[in-house]
């Protein structure tokens, strides 16, 4: 792990100042009765965070565990059958150009573009040639603009920090994860917790580490300006130390070391997000490094590594800030962690690509109304809108600013039999600024 330039040490403040810290209380989760249920039907929220239909599970048939686990994935998670795309080659820890370039005409020829992001059923392949696997299957084979020779930067991926809920109709790319695990047991586990953890808004704390390895803790730059912003709204502790050790809420943590120990000690959370910054921890076996396999092992729904030398660019690994942000704001496992990547060629994403703790909504009927509770509104202008009819025409109520993270609430009057709707003043697509253009 050799020294760089910190490209993109601006990215969470810019990012965190433009998002201003709103909390607001939390809510109780409530079995849904007649009364909710109807005023749900009359509530239309902003779409926030993939769904089973926008997935496509990509199946290595020349591999039985990549087949059970395919099938198992697409069981759980009810994606049809027409996006189980099967394909065949050799596996082995680094995929050629040829195989890649076969396997994606079959891709091609059989996904279409409603199909927003990947689900690769196997653990190896982690990289095709000198790019990780799951750049190669998002972005496209691009040794010239991903690949590195020594400490240089990659091209910049368009969907970092982006707003977008459709990465492949808006940017043209498919963000992709590994459905990983040491055998198919294991990774059916990972499908398990991932599917447990939807719309649960679990109580847990992220455990920002600062260590003592200089070249490996550069993300600690951020920590105190991440637990500004998002620490009134989700519980943050910062911890100086080389590992943590047995704790039972673990639902983030990052740290910069290249053995990380102690990590079964701890208790990682359904859908819990792990990752170290080092060299290879992309390399899933054989680095002589923790790989990011090992935090599934231990329990956590998604991690990342890179599969070549990144050195420490900052740029090539999940912004911490900026993956809490999106992933609070209820967006999917494989959306907050590509997010918080801005040059993410040399990354291996793992876990459950659809997991989805912080989604859905809740609501509570009494004689005033229904209060309506949800994490899934992102920070952004948005107007109330109402109309007597669920086609419209629909009228302003009023402007609404959400800001921050945490759960907003609204409340839907007793009798009032309108349809209301939360609709987004600006593009879905148009994201706060960043380090990205600078």
């Amino acid at each position: 792990m050799r020294l760089t330039a910190p490209f993109v040490r601006a990215a969470v403040g810019q990012t965190l100042l433009v998002l201003a810290l709103v909390v607001c209380a939390g809510a109780d989760a409530q079995s849904p009765s007649p009364a909710t249920d109807r005023a749900l039907s009359r509530l239309s929220l902003p779409n926030v965070g993939l769904r089973a239909r926008d997935i496509a599970v990509v199946v290595n048939d020349a591999d039985p565990a990549s087949r059970e686990v395919g099938r198992y994935y697409a069981a759980q998670r009810g994606i049809a059958s027409d996006r189980i795309i099967h394909v065949r080659f050799t596996p082995g820890h680094v995929m050629s150009f040829g195989d890649f370039t076969r396997v994606q005409a079959v891709i091609d020829a059989k996904v279409g573009a409603d199909v927003q992001a990947f689900a690769l059923a196997w653990t190896l392949p982690y990289r095709v040639e000198c790019m990780s696997v799951t750049a190669a299957f998002a972005l496209g084979f691009d040794p010239g603009a991903y690949c590195a020779e020594g400490c240089q930067p990659t091209k910049a991926s368009p969907y970092f920090n982006s707003r977008s809920s459709a990465p492949f109709t808006d940017h043209r790319l498919r963000p992709s994860m590994l459905l990983a695990g040491s055998d198919v047991e294991s990774a059916k586990r990972l499908i398990d917790r991932g599917l447990r953890s939807d719309d649960s808004w679990p109580e847990g704390k992220a455990y920002l580490m600062n260590t003592s390895d200089r070249s490996r803790n550069v993300r600690a730059e951020s920590y105190e300006r991440v637990i500004d912003v998002i620490g009134s709204s989700y519980p943050i502790e910062k911890i100086d130390a080389d590992a943590l050790e047995r704790k039972t809420d673990v639902m983030f943590e990052f740290t910069g070391v290249a053995q990380v120990a102690s990590i079964a000690s701890n208790r990682f959370l359904d859908g819990a997000i792990a990752d170290h910054l080092t060299s290879v921890g992309g390399i899933l076996s054989g680095a002589g490094q923790t790989t990011a396999l090992e935090w599934l092992s231990a329990g956590a729904t998604g991690s990342y590594g890179t599969s070549s030398e990144p050195c420490n660019f900052r740029a090539k690994f999940p912004e911490v800030g900026v993956v809490m942000a999106h992933y609070l704001n209820g967006e999917t496992l494989v959306e907050a962690y590509w997010k918080s990547v801005l040059m993410p060629g040399q990354g291996v994403f793992v876990g459950d690509p659809l997991a989805r703790p912080f989604g859905g909504v809740r609501a509570t009927a009494s004689a005033a109304g229904t209060a309506v509770a949800t994490r899934a509104i992102p920070p952004g202008d948005y107007l109330l809108e109402a109309s007597r009819s669920s086609i419209g025409p629909f009228q302003t109520i009023r402007a609404v600013r959400v800001a921050g993270f945490g759960v907003r609430h609204l409340t839907l009057p007793a009798g009032d039999p309108r349809y209301f709707r939360v609709r987004p003043v600006v593009a879905a697509a148009a994201g706060p600024p960043s380090a990205a253009s600078n």
